[in-house]
């Protein structure tokens, strides 16, 4: 039950089902189709329901901001940046390994970084999963069902009417990724964070969640990636991960990614 949004939201491709035998991530047990197995057991994941407030209701303060925040980015529809919300509304891989790749100035890949490709594969479970306590109990509305305005992905419409929008699962798993890769860079801190944040904006942009679920799905997010500071193999998997972005940035390689495309999408939504 708590694996079907992740899994609804990964569409897994046939090059990534027929992966190499012999790579990190065959290795690695799944726990539902495209979805590696975490790095915590589910019992020890933090409890959203405990860690969060209760989702805002119609009236009060909370639900006015997150009304308005939802209008002024209803009027981005149409644009890059949706175009942008769009793209990353898709957590398969190796699609989700590029979010990044921009902020970073470098390739993600099972290739090139295996060790790196494997942890943010592994997180998703963590961080999604740890959101559905919460997700389950309050079962937030969505904004699309009321405000009845396009979504990024609607052949994602029925699954997400069915699946409660607070926290944002999507948000924590892009901003897990963003602390755990600001800290294997902390030189490219400023604009990894930054890009982390535009990746929960998207979930608004694309008008299936609220400003507060975003909010609240980086504070999720924060508790898993202190959790996973104490798990042996997240902490070897990190320091794998340092050695392989440190030796492409010696070796002068770049990110393949239409960089200039991502800055000038991202300008729209700092302009609102």
């Amino acid at each position: 039950m708590i694996y079907r949004r992740i899994a609804s939201a990964i569409l897994i491709s046939t090059a990534f089902l027929c992966a190499k035998d012999n790579s990190l991530s065959a290795q690695i047990p799944e726990v539902k189709p495209g979805i590696l197995q975490g790095y915590l057991d589910t019992k020890t994941l933090p409890n959203s329901l405990n860690l969060i407030p209760t989702a805002p209701i119609q009236g009060s303060a909370a639900q006015e901001l997150d009304n308005a925040v939802s209008q002024k980015y209803l009027a981005l529809v149409g644009t890059p940046r949706w175009e942008m919300a769009t793209r990353d509304a898709d957590l398969s891989f190796p699609n989700a390994a590029q979010i990044f790749s921009c902020a970073l100035g470098l390739p993600i890949s099972e290739e090139l970084t295996p060790h790196l490709y494997v942890l943010l594969r592994r997180t998703v479970a963590d961080a999604g999963l740890a959101t559905y306590t919460a997700k389950n109990h309050y079962q937030r509305v969505r904004p699309f069902m009321l405000n009845r305005k396009p979504i990024c992905t609607p052949e994602d419409r029925e699954a997400l009417k069915n699946d409660g929008s607070h926290p944002s699962g999507h948000t924590a798993i892009g901003w897990a990724w963003a602390l755990i890769l600001a800290e294997i860079v902390p030189q490219h801190a400023d604009a990894i964070l930054a890009r982390g944040r535009a990746f929960g904006e998207s979930r608004i942009i694309c008008n299936v969640h609220w400003h507060s679920d975003v909010v609240e799905g980086r504070f999720i997010s924060a508790s898993v990636v202190a959790k996973l500071h104490s798990d042996p193999q997240f902490l070897s998997d990190l320091e794998a991960a340092k050695k392989e972005l440190a030796s492409l940035y010696a070796k002068g390689v770049k990110s393949p990614n239409d960089c200039k495309f991502e800055s000038a999408a991202l300008a729209l939504t700092n302009e609102r």
